[in-house]
């Protein structure tokens, strides 16, 4: 979830599947703190990257993300990929 100095947020949620993620979740001030909160509530990477949540927040609630986005938002999940397989070794 790229979140930007905590004044707006963004959840993103990928289906296997599907063509893109879509925006799950965005707001700003308070409810962005929530958003950020829920995130780490259930164990979900926060990210900060201010462009990326600029660009994001244009994304209407429940609408896949634009073309012009996949391959930022596909690094971004790549990258969180690894983090995570990382975490899972013994």
């Amino acid at each position: 979830m790229p979140v930007n100095s905590r004044s707006s947020a963004v959840a993103l949620a990928y289906e296997p599947g599907k063509s893109a993620p879509r925006v799950l979740a965005k707001g700003r001030g308070l409810l962005a703190e929530a958003i950020i909160a829920k995130a780490r509530e259930h164990g979900v990477y926060v990210h900060e990257s201010p462009e990326l949540v600029s660009l994001l927040m244009q994304v209407d609630l429940d609408q896949y993300i634009p073309p012009e986005l996949y391959v930022a938002v596909a690094e971004l999940l790549a990258w969180l990929y690894r983090l995570e397989k990382g975490k899972s070794k013994p």
